[in-house]
């Protein structure tokens, strides 16, 4: 069964924690159409950053490379996003459980970060991970639309 995956890295700094750049940061994208390259072992990476004003840049992976187990079993997909790295916060001591796609579902998982630099020096940066992922033959436009199941474990950030 096909399995498609998007992975959407958005970044920032204290300056875009409030006001107009956080204003900007909210509203960038969590979905994107496919491109039309998409293979079976391949993932959609889109990246957007502060320092570019989250402008997207997207690439083609390894789906490997995505922090996510993914594991087919009984007709179903097993979907569970990697908590990493272990120094971030927020902690998570309990995380929800793995969602099990059917055929024709997909799954929006969202998880955001916080960081520190070494020693402090620079400040905390943060990130926001939003897996899309879907379970079957799907449309280019298929994360542009409302999802099976939403999973939004984003913690506090302070």
């Amino acid at each position: 069964m096909e399995i498609t995956v998007q992975w959407i890295r958005t970044s920032w700094t204290k300056e875009s924690r409030g006001g107009e750049g956080a204003s900007r940061r909210n509203a960038a994208p969590i979905g994107f159409a496919l491109p039309s390259a998409e293979t079976t072992t391949s993932a959609h990476v889109i990246r957007m950053h502060e320092r570019d004003g989250f402008e997207p840049y997207d690439a083609q992976e390894d789906r490997r490379a995505v922090d996510v187990q993914l594991r087919e079993a009984d007709e179903r997909l097993r979907v569970f996003p990697r908590v990493q790295p272990l120094f971030a916060l927020p902690p998570r001591p309990r995380r929800p459980p793995a969602v099990r796609l059917a055929p024709g579902q997909w799954v929006r998982w969202q998880l955001n970060y916080r960081f520190s630099s070494a020693l402090g020096i620079r400040g905390w940066s943060y990130w926001l991970d939003t897996f899309n992922i879907a379970y079957g033959p799907v449309n280019a436009d298929v994360f542009l639309s409302t999802p099976t199941v939403l999973i939004d474990e984003q913690g506090p950030l302070r």
